[in-house]
């Protein structure tokens, strides 16, 4: 290990920022992370009207969503390869730009094969922006605060897609959708003219390494494949369809022969020699798998708000929201005192509030009021303090620095993957386990049973009858159904929460990122 990396220096040799310039730079690396997050959720809300204004079907439309995320899915693992290859300073400035530029184009598209074109393009040129401002606020700051810098760092990958629906909407509503891709333009050139002016002179050492052409094919071919499959599987009745098998097949053979691949490469372009290190990889299967269950809670609760209780979008919205407000409070806190616990019982400490907050929100039924709905996502922004500083932190411990951005792209290419795995599975097993309930409540009513006629009657008091009250009553079984189902998943993501607090006791102390002291 050089003497710089010993000191806790970052690998270009130079001491870390302090006061004002440091301010300016976690700025600046916080809102370009927090641009690119924002960017996997705020067109979600837009996507029928976007499909309307470029004349296409609402199931075309959603490629806006699939194209960004399968291309910034591709690109994360190739952050470490290409910052070794060019500079990480560099990499991270020509990400912005590129991202800037391309989120223009997107605006200015005429036709939905444009703008899948350009989101193609946009979420290529996004996947180092977020494992490389982790690296950097890592290797600028003081290693006594970097805990410091994982808790800003961490307070925009989470907040930012909990607020992309709600301004989405704000602004598909009362503007036009093509803002919800400019308004990038303006916070992407000031995050690279503050970050050139910072960090510019401190540009990592490079290394003209061989093109891993063979890992580059099958990572492509991979998780395109994998990915296609994730966004398009509940469409096409998951393996029902050939195309659905294709695909998991191709994925399977690509991802197999990648691993053994980049295992005997010389210069591999994935660097998984990262998992011969025990914190890098219980903290990788615990941020996977808590990631799954955390995401797959937020994309099911405005589902079952919307089908089931019957909310507009940005009441959905405005019930998911309020994560936030602890996350914001408690995550600078939480990094401020990394260095004085325990990082495992802070995390610990994460899954019990994930784990009682989701059995929390299984005891709703259809009868419970808005108010109530915002006290579990509330206290579930102190989980999320606990969770992502910590368990990051434990991810990058003993490392040297010339490896986090390696490091940080391998673990954000997995939590993304997490997300869309939840996304995919989570939505496929609420609407089975919703069917399989309806299918049985209808078995255990009888047209002619004393309960259902006596519920008949009470529905003839209030103007419904006839084939009306059998609609009727057919709709609240189905709306029963639902309400079990999700229930029934609520309480599995508590279960999940609560196993993973074992997987998390795998990590060894001491957690010190960046191959430095000061904690």
């Amino acid at each position: 290990m050089s003497a710089a990396a010993a000191e806790g220096l970052p690998h270009g040799g130079h001491p870390p920022i302090v006061g004002t310039p440091l301010a300016l730079l976690t700025i600046a690396l916080a809102f370009a992370t927090f641009m690119e997050v924002l960017d996997t959720s705020i067109a979600n809300v837009a996507v029928p009207t976007i499909a309307g204004n470029l004349a296409v079907s609402a199931s075309q439309g959603t490629w806006v969503i699939s194209s960004y995320g399968l291309a910034s899915a591709i690109a994360v693992p190739l952050t470490g390869w290409i910052a070794k290859r060019f500079g990480e300073v560099r990499v991270f400035i020509a990400s912005i730009l590129l991202f800037t530029v391309t989120s223009m184009l997107c605006g200015l598209a005429q036709s939905m094969p444009m703008l899948v074109a350009f989101r193609l393009m946009q979420g290529f040129f996004s996947g180092p922006m977020v494992p490389l401002s982790q690296t950097l606020l890592l290797s600028n700051y003081p290693p006594a605060k970097r805990g410091m810098a994982m808790a800003v760092w961490a307070m925009t990958v989470v907040v930012a897609p909990i607020f992309g629906p709600l301004l989405g909407g704000y602004i598909t509503d009362n503007m036009s959708w093509p803002w919800i891709f400019y308004i990038n333009v303006p916070v992407g050139l000031l995050a690279a003219w503050v970050t050139w002016n910072l960090l510019g002179h401190r540009e990592t050492p490079t290394a003209k390494l061989p093109i891993d052409k063979v890992g580059i094919f099958l990572l492509v071919l991979g998780v395109g494949s994998l990915q296609v499959m994730l966004d398009n599987g509940n469409d096409y009745d998951w393996f029902n369809s050939s195309f659905i098998v294709t695909l998991a097949v191709v994925a399977a053979v690509a991802l197999t022969f990648l691993i053994a691949w980049e295992l005997t490469d010389e210069h591999p372009v994935v660097d998984l020699s990262l998992f011969k290190s025990v914190n890098f990889r219980a903290g990788v299967i615990s941020l996977c798998l808590a990631y799954f269950a955390f995401f797959g809670s937020t994309v099911l609760l405005p589902l079952w708000l919307q089908t089931v209780l019957d909310y507009t979008p940005t009441w959905a919205g405005m019930a998911t929201a309020p994560v936030g407000i602890l996350a914001l409070v408690f995550s600078p806190i939480v990094g401020k005192n990394l260095h004085r616990t325990d990082l495992r019982l802070v995390a610990s400490f994460a899954f019990v509030v994930f784990a009682a907050t989701s059995y929390w929100l299984s005891t709703f039924n259809l009868e419970t009021e808005f108010s109530m709905l915002l006290w579990p996502r509330f206290l579930q922004g102190l989980g999320v303090a606990c969770f992502f500083v910590p368990v990051n932190s434990i991810i990058v411990s003993g490392l040297p620095t010339s490896r986090l951005a390696a490091a940080s792209g391998l673990s954000n290419f997995f939590r993304t993957l997490a997300g869309s795995f939840a996304t995919a599975i989570v939505v496929t097993m609420w609407d089975r386990r919703a069917q399989m309930h309806e299918a049985v409540l209808s078995e255990h009513t009888v047209a002619s049973g004393q309960a259902t006629q006596d519920y008949i009657a009470q529905l003839g008091q209030h103007g419904i009858s006839g084939s009306g009250a059998y609609a009727y009553m057919q709709q609240v079984m189905h709306s029963q159904a639902v309400q079990i189902a999700t229930s029934e998943m609520f309480r599995g993501f508590g279960i999940l929460f609560i196993l993973l607090i074992a997987v998390l006791w795998f990590a060894r102390p001491p957690f010190t990122a960046g191959g430095g002291g000061g904690h």
